[in-house]
C-alpha cells in the first residue's frame, strides 16, 4: 500500500515555502500605495497556514526515504497542488478571476507554458505582475531540479541516460543530492540576476527587468504588457535571445561554467545540435520570408531570430503576429515548438537529445536492414545508448503524439475552430505559450475560449511539463496496487 504521508510533508512544506513567496508582490504593492497588499497578505496567511499544517499532520514519517512511486506522486502533487493556492491571489485581486481563469494562469505560470486569458496587463497592481514573474521563475526551478534528480532515477523518457552522468560529473565536489540542489538554486540566481542587470544597463526599467529576467531565465514568456516584447528593440532583443538560449541549455553544464570550466558546455552534444537547430531554423525562416518580399535587413534578421529562440526554447514572447509572416515560415515555427530545448534545462516539449536519440535508433535499424548479421550498437556523446533508452524514448514520442491528437479533438470538441484547436493543444503540450487564430485576442489572451477548453489545456500543460509519463502512471491500477 502506497503511503502518502512523506509525500504530504514534502508538499506542505513547498507550500509554506510558496505562502511566504508571496511577500515580495505584497511588499511591491505597499510600496506603490495600493491597498491590493491585502489580497497578497491574506493569500500567503492562507496558503502557509495551510502548508504547515498539512506538514505538521505528516511530520512522524518526515524522515523516511521517498520511494520512486512516492516520487511520481509527489512531482504530480506539487504541480497540481500548488497551482491552485498560486490562484488565489488572482480571484482575490484586482483581476477578480473566475476559479477556471485563476487556475489557467497560475497552471501556465507553474509549467513555465506562458499563455494566459488576462488581457489589460499595463492596468494590473505590479504585486500581481510581480507575482506572475516568480511563478514562472519558480516552476523554471522546480522542473529543473526535477529533470536532474527525479526523472533520471523513474527512466522517464530516457533520461536514465543522463543518471551517472548528472552524479558522477559533479560528483567530486557534490556528492549528494541536497548539493545538487544548492548548486542549481545558485546558477539560477546568477543567471536570474545577470539577466537583471544586463536588461536593466540597456535600458527597460528596473521593475520590468525583474520580472522581464525571472520569465526569461525560466523561459516562461509572462510580459508585463499585452504587446509582450514589442515595446523593446534592438540590443535588449539581442540580449533576450542570449539568456532564452543559455537558459534551455543544460544546467549542470552551466554550473561548471560558474567554476571556470566552459568546455564541457563548448562541447556537450545536445548544446552542439541546439546552436545547429537554431541557426537553420533562423537562416530557413529568413530565406523563407525574403522568398516572399520581406527586406533582407538587420531589423528583419533579428526579428526572426528573436521569434525562433522565443519558440524553440518554450520561452513564448512574441513581437507581433506570425501568422503573417505566410505559411511556410509558421510551419516552421510550429516543427521547432515541437522539438523545444535541452535535457536538465527550463526549456519545453520533447527536448533535442530524444530527438537524437531517434535519429541514431532510426540510422542504425536502417543499417540493419541492409546488413541483417551485422552487429549496430549506435552511440551518442561518445556512449552507447542502452536498449531501454531507445525504448523509453520512442515510448516518449509515441505519447506525446497521441496526446496532441486526442488533446486537438477534445478542444474542437469544445468548439473552437481548427487553427486555435490545433495551435491551443501544440502550445499546452509543449509548454510553448502563444496560441492563434480568430479567437485569440490581440494581446495574445485566451479570454474567448470556452471554459471547457480552458480545463483541457490546463491538463495539457500539466502534462506536457512533466513529460506524460509521469502523470499518466498515476492513472493505472498497477501503479497504487504496488
Amino acid at each position: 500500500m502506497l503511503d502518502p504521508r512523506p509525500v504530504g510533508y514534502v508538499i506542505g512544506l513547498i507550500l509554506a515555502v510558496l505562502g511566504l513567496m508571496m511577500i515580495p508582490p505584497m511588499l511591491v504593492d505597499i510600496a506603490e500605495g495600493r491597498e491590493h497588499w491585502q489580497v497578497f497578505f491574506e493569500s500567503a496567511v492562507i496558503t502557509t497556514l495551510t502548508g504547515v499544517l498539512v506538514s505538521l499532520a505528516c511530520r512522524n514519517v518526515r524522515h523516511r526515504e521517498i520511494s520512486i512511486r512516492q516520487g511520481f506522486l509527489l512531482t504530480v502533487g506539487v504541480w497540481v497542488v500548488l497551482p491552485v493556492f498560486a490562484a488565489i491571489p488572482f480571484m482575490l485581486g484586482a483581476t477578480e478571476a473566475r476559479f477556471v481563469d485563476a487556475l489557467f494562469e497560475a497552471m501556465s505560470g507553474m509549467t513555465t507554458t506562458g499563455s494566459t486569458v488576462f488581457s489589460g496587463l499595463e492596468t494590473l497592481p505590479k504585486g500581481l505582475l510581480l507575482w506572475r514573474g516568480i511563478l514562472q521563475w519558480l516552476g523554471g526551478l522546480g522542473i529543473v531540479i526535477v529533470a536532474f534528480l527525479f526523472l533520471p532515477i523513474m527512466r522517464v523518457g530516457g533520461m536514465q541516460f543522463f543518471k551517472s552522468e548528472s552524479f558522477d560529473t559533479l560528483g567530486k565536489v557534490m556528492p549528494r543530492a541536497i548539493d545538487i540542489s544548492k548548486a542549481l538554486l545558485g546558477t539560477y540566481l546568477a543567471l536570474t540576476m545577470v539577466c537583471v542587470l544586463t536588461y536593466v544597463t540597456l535600458g527597460m526599467g528596473a521593475f520590468d527587468a525583474t520580472v522581464h529576467a525571472l520569465t526569461t531565465v525560466s523561459t516562461g514568456g509572462f510580459a508585463n504588457t499585452d504587446s509582450s516584447f514589442s515595446a523593446y528593440d534592438g540590443p535588449i532583443m539581442y540580449a533576450a535571445i542570449v539568456f532564452m538560449f543559455l537558459a534551455s541549455v543544460p544546467f549542470v553544464r552551466l554550473m561548471l561554467v560558474g567554476s571556470g570550466q566552459f568546455r564541457p558546455l563548448a562541447m556537450d552534444f545536445q548544446v552542439q545540435a541546439y546552436a545547429g537547430a537554431i541557426l537553420f531554423a533562423v537562416l530557413l525562416v529568413f530565406a523563407l520570408r525574403a522568398a516572399l518580399g520581406a527586406p533582407l535587413d538587420e531589423e528583419n534578421f533579428r526579428h526572426i531570430a528573436f521569434n525562433v529562440m522565443s519558440i524553440f526554447s518554450g520561452t513564448g514572447y512574441g513581437d507581433g503576429d506570425v501568422t503573417l509572416w505566410g505559411a511556410a515560415p509558421f510551419v516552421v515555427l510550429l516543427t521547432v515548438g515541437a522539438i523545444g530545448g535541452c535535457t536538465g534545462s527550463t526549456g519545453c516539449s520533447l527536448k533535442v537529445f530524444r530527438y537524437m536519440v531517434l535519429f541514431k535508433a532510426l540510422g542504425a535499424q536502417l543499417r540493419l536492414i541492409g546488413s541483417p548479421n551485422r552487429i549496430v550498437a549506435p552511440r551518442l556523446g561518445g556512449r552507447p545508448i542502452e536498449r531501454d533508452v531507445t525504448e523509453s524514448v520512442m515510448l516518449m514520442f509515441t505519447m506525446f503524439i497521441l496526446t496532441l491528437g486526442v488533446m486537438s479533438v477534445a478542444l474542437s470538441l469544445t468548439g473552437l475552430p481548427f487553427l486555435e484547436a490545433t495551435t491551443g493543444a501544440w502550445t499546452a503540450i509543449f509548454n510553448v505559450g502563444p496560441a492563434f487564430g480568430g479567437l485569440v485576442g490581440d494581446s495574445g489572451a485566451l479570454t474567448a475560449f470556452p471554459d471547457a477548453a480552458k480545463y483541457v489545456m490546463i491538463f495539457g500543460m500539466l502534462l506536457g511539463r512533466l513529460e506524460l509519463v509521469v502523470v499518466y502512471v498515476l492513472f493505472t491500477g498497477t501503479f497504487w496496487r504496488g
